[in-house]
Parts: C-alpha cells; sequence; structure tokens
C-alpha cells in the first residue's frame, strides 16, 4: 500500500474522499496537506476546470500501538497489585483534602476505576478537566508501579466527566444545525480523546453531517462539515 499519494477533487472533501477510497482508509488514519485550494483561482483559471489537489499520507503504526496497548488484559494478580498502588497513593492524598472526601477503586481486566467525591472539588477537575485529566495520568503510572502491561486509570471527580458528556452531547447537536443552515464548516476547541469520542459518536447517525478529528495532542480538535453528496 502506498504511504502517500496526491488525490484531486473539485472541492477539498471530494479530493479527500477520493484519496480515502484509494487508500481504503479513514481519515483518522491519514495526514492531509491541501497543495492546491478550492480558493486560489486566478482571473485567467476562471473558465477552466476546478481542481483541488491534496497530499495524504498514511500515519504510521504509532497510534495503532498506543491502542493495542490499552486492550491488554490485565491477570487478576496485577489488578490486585495497582489496585494496592493506588490505594497507597489515595489514603495519603486524601489527607491533604477536606475531611468530607471520600474516593472508590474498582478493578476490571482492562482499567482501573477511581471516583472522588465531595463538594467543592473544583480546583481538582480544573479548568475543563485539564486538573483532572494531569491527575488522571499520574495515577496511571502510579498504578503500573512494578507491573509490566501498562495500567490505565479513569478517574472522576464529582461525576464531572457525566455532566461533561451532556454539555458535549448538546454542543454536537448545536453545532450541527449551525453547519446545516450556514453550509460551512466549524472547527471546534481541542479536546480529550474521551471528548472527541462524544462528539464524532453523537453525530454519527446524522446523514448530512460528518465530523473529522485533525492535529496533534495535545492539539487535536473535531472539524463538523457537511457531508459530500
Amino acid at each position: 500500500m502506498e504511504k502517500t499519494i496526491i488525490a484531486e477533487g473539485k472541492t477539498t472533501n471530494e479530493a479527500i474522499e477520493n484519496g480515502l477510497k484509494q487508500l481504503n482508509v479513514t481519515r483518522d488514519s491519514v495526514t492531509i496537506k491541501v497543495l492546491e485550494s478550492e480558493d486560489k483561482r486566478s482571473f485567467f483559471s476562471i473558465l477552466t476546470p476546478r481542481v483541488v489537489k491534496v497530499e495524504m499520507t498514511i500515519k504510521e503504526a504509532k497510534e495503532e500501538e498506543i491502542k493495542a496497548k490499552k486492550e491488554i488484559e490485565l491477570s487478576q494478580e496485577e489488578q490486585e497489585k495497582a489496585k494496592e498502588n493506588v490505594e497507597n497513593f489515595m489514603k495519603k492524598f486524601i489527607t491533604k483534602l477536606p475531611e468530607d472526601v471520600a474516593y472508590h477503586i474498582e478493578t476490571t481486566t482492562s482499567h482501573i476505576n477511581v471516583e472522588i467525591t465531595s463538594k467543592n472539588l473544583g480546583y481538582l477537575i480544573g479548568y475543563r478537566g485539564e486538573t483532572l485529566y494531569a491527575m488522571q495520568n499520574i495515577l496511571s503510572a502510579i498504578a503500573g508501579k512494578g507491573i509490566e502491561n501498562r495500567v490505565r486509570v479513569i478517574l472522576d471527580i464529582e461525576g464531572y466527566k457525566a455532566k461533561r458528556e451532556k454539555t458535549l452531547e448538546d454542543l454536537a447537536e448545536k453545532v450541527a444545525r449551525t453547519v446545516i443552515r450556514t453550509r460551512k464548516p466549524i472547527k471546534l476547541e481541542p479536546m480529550q480523546a474521551f471528548e472527541r469520542k462524544i462528539i464524532h459518536s453523537k453525530l454519527q447517525t446524522n446523514t448530512k453531517i460528518e465530523t473529522t478529528s485533525v492535529g496533534e495532542e495535545p492539539h487535536r480538535r473535531i472539524i463538523v462539515s457537511l457531508k459530500n453528496k
């Protein structure tokens, strides 16, 4: 399979779709560079057929390797060790928090769930969950101490993720209506993978809309646009 191709179309989206068909991959599997924009039209080229060219390169298998690691099943022994690691940390951590703070740890074969409950813990959540996700990464590192397999921790505080999911679903619907009305794509702000998945899932059944993730972490974001017919 070719690693890089040049695809053409009457519009940018059409060129991309033609390239995806040629490569037989999804948008998330390639990087896209517009070589010849539909906006770049000189006076003398008005009467000539419009052609947009895009360069499409298949991404290396790094993302697939990361997904594979996430799908590794933890043995019972690894689950117990990971839980013990997190438990030891949390016991010390909550001594720095208000007395009414409680936590619950649950193990599964694929990850560890940690839930912190109390009131007024917004400072642990941060702006749009930034502090929460940073702490989640720290807990993942702590959970995996002494374990060969990578251990993923999913942290939630005061039910933030459920509330955020509802907010993002409402946003997805609002943006979709705007795109359909204006017929112009909308680029959303950078989001966590968990949040992008909510947007994609909410709009995947919309027959008029398509969603595409672009950019690199931590600045990866979604573009909502009309489907080509």
